[in-house]
């Protein structure tokens, strides 16, 4: 028993040494082509996200190529290798490809995702800081990846969206901003025009109300108790609420403040007294 693993391990020792000393040039050069390669794919990979980057390319984007560049050119290296000491490597292609297609097949909605992302990174619908809407859903963009998009609404939720969801929409982009609306009644005997004049006062003397585009102020409509003020601005998109909330109560006061009557829902009853 003890002799015959002795003969087998004497077998595998020869085996060995015969390939040692058959192709101990090819090893050395398959480990010098190995360092040089992998030195190369790295430099290479750097070049490359360096162009992107001084061409303003998107960061994600750049990082994508800069890594499927560094990623092939290390396939490409190891294969000249292992032909370099005598493997060969039509197996191991067969196999990779064979494992490709049932992780293509198993991983089909995530890819779908990436390829959307590559889309949307390369057309650049949005960027980051944008407003936008989306199916329904709408928020400021805080994160582009490639499988997903980050929104943040101005409850300051994080919604994670599908890159697949956003591709092939209607899709809504109001940049930075994000247009809020308000009204206030006034009575048919008050000026318009004062109180046109007071609301943008107060729109104009806020710090989050933006410049441009330019707040819109005029007669809604004519109610049945009294003239209906709306006004509309666009404030930052993670500000809604708080923004809402001061501009309501300086118009509110400035409405007050110069006796402009806020009429209350009415309705008068004449009642005919019969003899």
């Amino acid at each position: 028993m003890i002799s015959s693993e002795i003969q087998q391990f004497e077998k595998y020792y020869a085996l060995l040494t015969e390939y040692l000393v058959t192709y101990s040039m090819q090893i050395v050069g398959a480990i010098f082509i190995l360092l040089v390669g992998l030195w190369v794919a790295k430099k290479l990979a750097e070049v490359v996200a360096n162009l992107m980057t001084r061409h303003n390319i998107d960061i994600t984007l750049t990082n994508f190529v800069s890594n499927v560049v560094k990623v092939l050119l290390i396939i490409m290296v190891i294969i000249i290798a292992l032909g370099k000491i005598g493997i060969s490597v039509t197996p191991f292609v067969a196999a990779i490809g064979a494992a490709s297609l049932g992780a293509g097949l198993a991983l089909q909605g995530m890819l779908s995702n990436y390829g959307a992302g590559l889309a949307i990174i390369a057309t650049r619908p949005f960027v980051v800081g944008d407003t936008i809407e989306v199916k329904g859903v709408s928020g400021q963009v805080k994160v582009i990846e490639l499988g997903h998009t980050v929104l943040i609404n101005e409850e300051k939720v994080e919604i994670t969206i599908p890159n697949k969801h956003i591709v092939g929409e209607i899709l809504h982009n109001s940049f930075n901003y994000s247009l809020v609306k308000g009204e206030i009644d006034i009575a048919y005997s008050a000026s318009s025009d004062t109180a046109i004049n007071l609301i943008e006062n107060v729109l104009a003397n806020h710090e989050l109300v933006a410049k441009q585009p330019n707040a819109q102020i005029g007669i809604e409509r004519f109610a049945d108790s009294g003239v209906t003020i709306s006004y509309r601005y666009w404030v930052p998109t993670t500000k809604i609420i708080e923004t809402k909330l001061a501009i309501n109560g300086g118009v509110y006061k400035a409405i007050n403040d110069a006796n402009i009557e806020i009429p209350f829902p009415q309705r008068i009853v004449t009642l005919n007294k019969n003899n």
